[in-house]
């Protein structure tokens, strides 16, 4: 393998930093190096950080309070570069605090990039299969999450992504403009250079631990950050389209029961069509919830994408509570 540098930036993520700091330093055969930005933390986070790299040589600990939204409109993207640009190594895979991985995780994922066949690859995210709730099942396609480690994916999530340094200083770096979405803006302008490699083998176990009403925050900060970034009009579009189709199919319960018939077997499509195959053995309430929650994707990604193209309010995450967050 060339050199690989893992990278990953966090703030306030005590519950989790041990376990993806753990799986990360557990990859064979070994990265370079694992360089990991506090953004500032104050809940414990940076004392167990800067604790593990004494003990650690390959763990690299900065800490940066820029990279919080005190200081930065885009605090993710920012920590990032500063991993990025303190890294030694010519090939880079992004992690996330959220996320464990494979032993075999940067091996798969960088596998074409180390042969000099591919500059950017992209890994996708599973579901953790140990710990998840039923709204992360009943969400999880629509955040492009699968629920088997082996089922394809075209993500881009960051979550686990890799890309050459070279490729990363034609790009600029991620975008530092933007709290959420980042990655996406980043994939977009990475497609424009180059072909990713989508690598089947190689996906971040991740576990929201969400209940509905979290999944439909999520859904609604996305659906905001793509308005305010002027990205994925056909998706705004498609799903406007449902929401006037639901609204249509309601208007004609009067006369005839077909409109809504017909709405529901597509709403059903909508919600099974990706992972039908493996929903099933998370229950009937998994099942239920998905569908409950298929019918309100289409209203909170419009209305809040449009919602977010007219207004430039910052976004704001938990993480940066008390931090001299956003409002």
């Amino acid at each position: 393998m060339r050199p690989v540098s893992i990278i990953a930036t966090e703030l306030n993520e005590i519950g989790d930093i041990a376990r993806v700091v753990e799986s990360l330093l557990a990859q064979v055969p070994p990265a370079a190096e694992i360089v990991i930005v506090d953004g500032g933390s104050t809940d414990g986070t940076w004392e167990w950080l800067s604790n593990t790299a004494a003990r650690e040589p390959r763990l690299i600990a900065i800490r940066d309070e820029s990279c919080s939204l005190k200081h930065s409109a885009g605090p993710v993207s920012r920590g990032r570069n500063v991993a990025i640009a303190a890294a030694k190594s010519p090939v880079i895979a992004c992690a996330d605090a959220g996320c464990t991985y494979a032993p075999d995780w940067v091996r798969n994922l960088t596998r074409k990039i180390a042969a000099g066949e591919a500059e950017y690859a992209l890994g996708g995210t599973s579901l953790d299969p140990e710990q998840h709730s039923v709204w992360d099942v009943a969400s999880a396609p629509f955040f492009s999450i699968r629920l088997s480690p082996l089922e394809p994916t075209k993500s881009c999530t960051a979550r686990s992504m890799a890309f050459t340094r070279d490729l990363w200083q034609r790009l600029g770096g991620f975008p530092e403009h933007v709290l959420v979405g980042e990655d996406t803006l980043f994939d977009l302008e990475a497609r424009r250079q180059t072909q990713p490699d989508f690598v089947i083998d190689a996906k971040a176990f991740y576990r929201p631990l969400n209940n509905f009403r979290m999944a439909c925050r999520q859904m609604k900060r996305y659906a905001i950050s793509d308005g305010q970034a002027g990205v994925r009009w056909i998706r705004l579009f498609r799903n406007a389209a449902r929401c006037l189709l639901q609204l249509a199919a309601l208007a004609a319960l009067p006369w005839t029961t077909l409109p809504l018939f017909a709405v529901i077997l597509l709403e059903c499509w909508y919600a099974f069509r990706r992972d039908w195959r493996y929903l099933p053995r998370f229950g009937v309430n998994a099942v239920l919830a998905r569908l409950a929650f298929s019918v309100m994707v289409p209203w909170l990604v419009a209305v809040n994408q449009i919602r977010g193209r007219f207004s430039a309010r910052p976004l704001t995450n938990p993480q940066n509570q008390g931090v001299g967050s956003a409002t």
